[in-house]
């Protein structure tokens, strides 16, 4: 089967304007490879997809967690009145709220992320980016979207967010642009994209 040009990555809409693509130093630094142990699927993933691949024993956690502490505010409450009254025990419930609820989303980010990273078992997430950037690569689509930002500073935005999940209990830092630099050999996507038109043509 004839070896097909691969589209980019990541399409530039800066592209038809040469003047706005200058770049400066180098645009592509690798991310360090970790030993981990299970496959790495993506050291940079967009928000959009962290949430997209997050499992439903993660929203079950997350909503366990976020839960925990206005209920252990009203428990604490029962057992040992601060007699407050309404007006004042209303602010602590506010600020318990919140807190669970922050802190079960970033319960819920860290978890589906660790799985991109292999520190988790991650095969359904193996399983499924496969089977999505296939798709793109079929449909002649960028693997990873499109960006409005040059080679360089996509350089820049992966190099402030790469693991960033690491440190995300002491400062969430999350990666919402769109860039070719995630850590892995995308030719894997253009094999198998070959590998299912070539099966589809001769019908096994």
């Amino acid at each position: 089967m004839a070896t097909q040009e691969r589209p980019p990555e990541v399409h530039h809409v800066r592209e038809s304007y040469p003047e706005l693509a200058a770049t400066t130093g180098r645009p592509y630094v690798p991310a360090r490879t970790l030993n981990t142990d299970y496959p790495l699927i993506d050291s940079d993933p967009h928000f959009r997809r962290v949430l997209a691949y997050a499992r439903p024993s993660d929203y079950t956690a997350s909503a366990l967690l976020a839960a925990f502490p206005p209920l252990g505010m009203l428990l604490m409450e029962r057992v040992s009145p601060s007699e407050v009254g309404r007006g004042g025990f209303a602010p602590i419930m506010r600020l318990s709220t919140s807190i669970g609820v922050v802190s079960g989303f970033l319960l819920l980010y860290s978890r589906s992320q660790n799985r991109f990273y292999g520190f988790s078992e991650n095969r359904r997430e193996i399983e499924r980016d496969m089977a999505e950037m296939t798709a793109r690569v079929r449909k002649g689509e960028p693997l990873y979207g499109v960006s409005g930002l040059t080679e360089y500073m996509q350089g820049v935005a992966s190099r402030q967010s790469r693991y960033s999940g690491v440190f995300l209990h002491v400062m969430p830092w999350f990666n919402f642009v769109n860039h070719g630099q995630h850590g892995v050999d995308t030719a894997k996507y253009y094999r198998n994209a070959e590998r299912e038109l070539e099966a589809e043509r001769t019908g096994a």
